[in-house]
C-alpha cells in the first residue's frame, strides 16, 4: 500500500484518519534541508496521475510523464509571457490537472502563490488588490462571478491589469468582451487532462487589436494554435483520418500528438485503445479550422444535438442565449424529439429571479438563431450540475431532458 501524505485544513480539519499516512507539515518538519532530490533515471517515468473530471463518462486515471510535465510547463510560461516574479493567484484547484501545469511554473519563474479559502468574487478581488496579483487561471464560472460581484467587492484594476488564461468550457464570446471591460486581459486555452493541462492558446496578433470589441471577443473565443511543446494538432474525419477543409465551417474531430500527451490511461487498455489512432491523442472534441489556421471547437461528440439531421451545436445555442440580458449561465442538451429524433433543450440560471419568461426566452431565440437550433423546452433553474472543476455535468440534465419528454 502506498504511503499517503494527508494536507489538511488546520482551520477546519477534515477529521479524515488513515492508515499508513504522514501529516504534510511532519513530513516537512521531518525532512532532510540540504536534500537535493534524485536524478530521473528515464524522462518518461510517470511524474502524476491525475483523475479526468467525468462529465461524459466515468473517471479515469490519467498517467503523465516528466517529460510532458516539463515541456507543457515551459510552454506555458513561455506563451503566457509569465516574465518573472509573477503573482499567481489561485482561483483553479491545484487538482485539476496538477494546476494546468502552473504548479510547477511559477516555481519556475520564481513567483508568488496567492492561496484562497473560497472562491467568491470578495476573497478574489480582495487579493488581487492586496498582493498586485498579475496571473491567475479558472474556468468561465469563475469569470461570472467576477462579473457579478457586489459593487462593495470589486476593486479597481485601472492601475496594472491581471491576465487570466481560461479554459474548461468554451466561454461566450459575450462573456470575454465583458471581462475585458472590468479590467482583464483574457487568454483562452483548451486543453485536456490527457493532454498534461493546456494543449492550444488563442495567440493575440498585434492588427487584431484594431477591430471592434465584440469582433475582438469572437477571435478570442476560438481555441487557437497548439503550444510550444505539441508536436501536431488537427481535425479529422476519424472514419478516414483525413484533415477537414480550413474552412470554419466543416466539423470533424480534434486530434492531437506529441511528448506531452499522457503515457496512457491507468490499468484500461480498453480506453486507450479507443483513445489512440494511428499516432494521434483523439479528444473526443468536435471542432473546425479557420483559414488562419486557427481551431474552434463546436462541441463535445457525445453533446452534438442531431434534428431531422441537422447538426447543432449545443455550444452555439449556448453562446446566443448568454447574450440575453436575463441570463447568467446556461446549458443546452439533446432531448427526445418524437419527429426530429433530437431537439434541444435549454437549462437557464437568471441572474435575478423571475427576470423572464420561458416564452420571453424563446422569442428571443427565434429572432436570434436558425429555427431548427431554438430550443424546444426552456427550464429554469437555480444552478446547474457541476464537477468539483466547475464543468457542467450535462448527462445530468440529459436525464432531466428524457423526463421533459416521457412527460
Amino acid at each position: 500500500m502506498p504511503t499517503v501524505i494527508v494536507i489538511d485544513d488546520i482551520k477546519n480539519p477534515s477529521g479524515v484518519r488513515l492508515n499508513n499516512k504522514l501529516e504534510y507539515e511532519q513530513l516537512v518538519q521531518d525532512g532532510n534541508p540540504q536534500y537535493k532530490g534524485e536524478d530521473v533515471e528515464d524522462e518518461w517515468d510517470a511524474i502524476a496521475l491525475s483523475y479526468t473530471s467525468g462529465t461524459t463518462s466515468a473517471p479515469k486515471g490519467v498517467v503523465s510523464s516528466h517529460r510532458a510535465a516539463y515541456l507543457s510547463t515551459v510552454s506555458l510560461i513561455q506563451g503566457w509571457e509569465m516574465g518573472t516574479e509573477p503573482v499567481y493567484l489561485w482561483s483553479l484547484p491545484m487538482f485539476h490537472c496538477n494546476g494546468w501545469t502552473f504548479t510547477w511554473g511559477v516555481a519556475a519563474r520564481g513567483g508568488t502563490n496567492v492561496l484562497i479559502r473560497h472562491t467568491t468574487a470578495d476573497e478574489m478581488y480582495k487579493s488581487i488588490a492586496n498582493y498586485k496579483v498579475t496571473h491567475m487561471c479558472c474556468a468561465p464560472v469563475v469569470l461570472n462571478i467576477l462579473l457579478e460581484a457586489k459593487s462593495h467587492e470589486r476593486r479597481d484594476l485601472a492601475s496594472s491589469k491581471v491576465k487570466i488564461l481560461t479554459g474548461g468550457a468554451t466561454p461566450p464570446a459575450a462573456l470575454l468582451e465583458k471581462m475585458e471591460e472590468f479590467g482583464f486581459e483574457i487568454t483562452h486555452a483548451y486543453g485536456l487532462t490527457e493532454a498534461t493541462g493546456p494543449a492550444l492558446v488563442c495567440e493575440w496578433w498585434s492588427r487584431w487589436n484594431e477591430l471592434p470589441r465584440s469582433h475582438q471577443a469572437r477571435l478570442k473565443a476560438r481555441q487557437g494554435v497548439s503550444i510550444l511543446s505539441l508536436a501536431d494538432v488537427d481535425v479529422k474525419d476519424t472514419k478516414t483520418m483525413e484533415s477537414v477543409p480550413r474552412d470554419g465551417k466543416t466539423m470533424g474531430e480534434i486530434v492531437l500528438r506529441g511528448s506531452s500527451i499522457m503515457k496512457g490511461y491507468l490499468n484500461n487498455d480498453e480506453e486507450n485503445a479507443k483513445a489512440f489512432r494511428d499516432g494521434w491523442f483523439l479528444t473526443g472534441d468536435v471542432g473546425v479550422i479557420h483559414p488562419d489556421g486557427y481551431i474552434e471547437i463546436k462541441d463535445r461528440l457525445k453533446d452534438v444535438i442531431i434534428s431531422g439531421g441537422e447538426n447543432i451545436s449545443s455550444l452555439e445555442v449556448e453562446s446566443v442565449l448568454f447574450k440575453y440580458h436575463a441570463v447568467l449561465e446556461t446549458a443546452v442538451v439533446a432531448m427526445p424529439h418524437p419527429r426530429w429524433g433530437e431537439s434541444p433543450c435549454a437549462f437557464v440560471v437568471l441572474k435575478n429571479t423571475g427576470e423572464a419568461t420561458e416564452q420571453e426566452i424563446l422569442t428571443y431565440c427565434k429572432n436570434n438563431m436558425p429555427r431548427f437550433m431554438v430550443p424546444k423546452k426552456v427550464d429554469f433553474v437555480k444552478r446547474l450540475p457541476k464537477t468539483s472543476t466547475g464543468k457542467v455535468l450535462k448527462h445530468e440534465l440529459r436525464k432531466v431532458a428524457r423526463y421533459f419528454y416521457a412527460r
